[in-house]
């Protein structure tokens, strides 16, 4: 199983589409650095020699692609500066709600988590004896 940038490609996958399991490389970018590095599409990630992943990771170093660690800690540093500032979204990221103007009376579930039931009690039955 061929590693890259500290993730473990799939190695009976293609190329285009393992690549992609780096974080910040998606099918565009996947395609081309199959394209710059001269490889065949259709060629298997576990085929991939050292010298191949050499070259894939030199085309990802010169085009100056933030990718994995670097990229989660920019975004991550995003979300936090907006956070301190209270602004509006950093507001709704602090909530875990919907950030984009979505609505949120019906909807939302995905951002705001499974459904909480608030104000329902059961009333036990006294027996007669």
């Amino acid at each position: 199983m061929p590693r890259l940038l500290g993730v473990e490609l799939p190695a009976k996958k293609k190329v285009g589409f393992s690549l992609r399991y780096i974080y910040g490389i998606g099918p565009a970018r996947a395609d081309l650095i199959i394209e710059a590095a001269g490889l065949d599409a259709n060629m298997r990630a576990s085929d991939l020699s050292e010298e191949q992943l050499n070259k894939i990771l030199h085309i990802i170093t010169d085009n100056k692609w933030v990718v994995e660690g670097d990229l989660r800690r920019d975004i991550a540093g995003n979300l936090k500066r907006l956070q301190a500032i209270n602004c509006y979204r950093g507001i709704r990221h602090r909530r875990s709600l919907p950030v984009r103007g979505q609505r949120t009376s019906t909807n939302a579930r995905t951002r705001k988590g499974p459904r909480k039931t608030v104000g329902v009690t059961k009333v036990k039955e006294v027996s007669k004896s």
